[in-house]
C-alpha cells in the first residue's frame, strides 16, 4: 500500500533541480510545465477529453469510473512501465497533477504497487506554479539590480557569462532579443519561460547574491515578456554601459547571425542555406519602414551577394559588410536615442575589462 507522501517544499524542489513526473495531458503540458519535468501522463489528450464529458453529463464517480476503463489492461501497464523507468534513473523524482487530485494520487497508488514509491506534490500545478511567481514578484525585495548595457553586437551576453550572479533573460527567452533574434528552434511559452525566471531567482539568492545582473531588454524578448512588477522593477535600475569597438562589434554579430545561425540549418546543404536566406530577409523586411526603402535595398544587396559568394567558395567573410551597414544605420542611431532618454540612471561606461572591474568592486562594497 501507498504511503502516499506529499509535499510541498518548493524550494528544495527547485534548489535541487528535482526531476518531475507530470501525468498531466499532453496538451496541458505543452501549454507550461516546470524545468526538469517530463510529461508521462496517466490519460492521453483524447482519453481526458472523454473523462471530461462524462463528468459534465453524469458527475464525478461516472467519470472516474470511465477513467479506469480508458486506463486499463495493457495501457495501464505500459504507463506504470514509463513511470517505473524514470524513477529507477531518478530516484528523488516527484510527481503531479493540475491540482494535486486524484490523477496524481492515482498514479501514486499505481506506482506503488509496482514496488516503488514516489512523492507527489501537494496542491499539483497549480499550487507550484503560484509558488513560482509569488517568487518572481517577492525576488525584488531581496536583491538591487544593475542593467548591462551597450550597443548591438557588444558583447553584453559574453560578458554576463563571466558573472556567477546574472541573470540570462535572452537564453531563458531563447531569443536574442532583436529583430533578427529569432532562433530555428522555438520559444519556451510564456508559462515556461516565467518558470525558469523564478528558478534562476531562487537559486541565485539563495547563493547569497544581494546584487544581480541582467541584460538591457524591453518588455519583450521575441514572444516571451518579463512580468509586469518585475520588468517595472528593472526599468528604475541603474545602467552600465558595455562600449565595444565597431571592429569587434561586427565579429561578435558576424559569429552569432551568420557562423552560428547557419549551423542550426546544417548549411553544407544549399536548400538549407535557403531556408536561413529567407529567414534573414524575412528579418530585413520587418523593419523596413524603420530602415527605409534605400537602405533596405541596399543591405538585401549585399546580404544577397554575399549569400552568393558563400554559395560560390564556402566563404563568409562578405556578410561582414550587411552586417556593419545594419550596425551603423539602423541600431546605433535607435540605441543612442533610448540611451540619451535614460542618461540619468547611467552608473558607468567602459570596456569589458572595465565593466567586469566595476562590478567586482561593487559586489564587494556590497557584501
Amino acid at each position: 500500500m501507498s504511503k502516499a507522501t506529499l509535499s510541498d517544499d518548493f524550494k528544495s524542489i527547485v534548489l535541487n533541480s528535482t526531476p518531475l513526473i507530470d501525468v498531466r495531458a499532453p496538451i496541458e503540458f505543452e501549454k507550461g510545465a516546470f524545468p526538469h519535468a517530463i510529461n508521462l501522463p496517466i490519460m492521453n489528450d483524447d482519453e481526458r477529453h472523454q473523462v471530461g464529458i462524462c463528468y459534465k453529463k453524469h458527475g464525478n464517480d461516472e467519470a472516474v469510473k470511465l477513467g479506469y476503463k480508458l486506463v486499463g489492461g495493457e495501457v495501464k501497464e505500459e504507463r506504470v512501465r514509463a513511470w517505473s523507468d524514470f524513477i529507477d534513473v531518478n530516484p528523488h523524482a516527484m510527481l503531479y497533477c493540475f491540482r494535486g487530485g486524484q490523477r496524481s494520487r492515482i498514479s501514486q497508488e499505481w506506482i506503488s504497487q509496482s514496488g516503488r514509491e514516489i512523492t507527489r506534490l501537494k496542491g499539483g500545478y497549480k499550487a507550484f506554479r503560484n509558488y513560482l511567481l509569488n517568487e518572481i514578484e517577492e525576488s525584488c525585495k531581496h536583491f538591487k539590480p544593475s542593467i548591462l548595457g551597450g550597443r548591438t553586437g557588444s558583447g553584453k551576453t559574453i560578458l554576463l557569462k563571466e558573472l556567477h550572479n546574472a541573470i540570462d533573460l535572452e537564453g531563458l527567452s531563447n531569443h536574442r532579443g532583436s529583430s533578427f533574434g529569432k532562433k530555428i528552434t522555438p520559444q519556451p511559452t510564456q508559462i515556461n519561460f516565467e518558470n525558469a525566471l523564478a528558478y534562476e531567482l531562487i537559486q541565485k539568492l539563495d547563493k547569497g547574491f544581494k546584487h544581480l545582473v541582467f541584460e538591457d531588454e524591453g518588455k519583450f524578448i521575441g514572444s516571451v515578456y518579463i512580468p509586469k512588477a518585475f520588468a517595472s522593477y528593472l526599468a528604475s535600475a541603474p545602467l552600465v554601459i558595455l562600449e565595444t569597438t565597431m571592429q569587434e562589434r561586427v565579429e561578435i554579430t558576424f559569429n552569432e547571425y551568420v557562423t552560428e545561425a547557419q549551423k542550426a540549418y546544417t548549411n553544407a546543404e544549399e536548400e538549407n542555406l535557403d531556408a536561413y536566406r529567407n529567414e534573414i530577409q524575412s528579418a530585413l523586411d520587418r523593419i523596413l519602414r524603420r530602415l527605409g526603402t534605400e537602405r533596405h535595398k541596399h543591405v538585401t544587396m549585399l546580404f544577397e551577394n554575399a549569400l552568393n559568394e558563400q554559395k560560390r567558395s564556402g566563404i563568409l567573410e562578405a556578410h561582414k559588410e550587411w552586417i556593419e551597414v545594419l550596425l551603423r544605420e539602423y541600431y546605433d542611431p535607435m540605441y543612442d536615442y533610448q540611451i540619451q532618454k535614460r542618461s540619468a540612471q547611467i552608473a558607468f561606461r567602459g570596456s569589458s575589462e572595465e565593466v567586469l572591474q566595476y562590478y567586482k568592486n561593487l559586489f564587494l562594497k556590497l557584501t
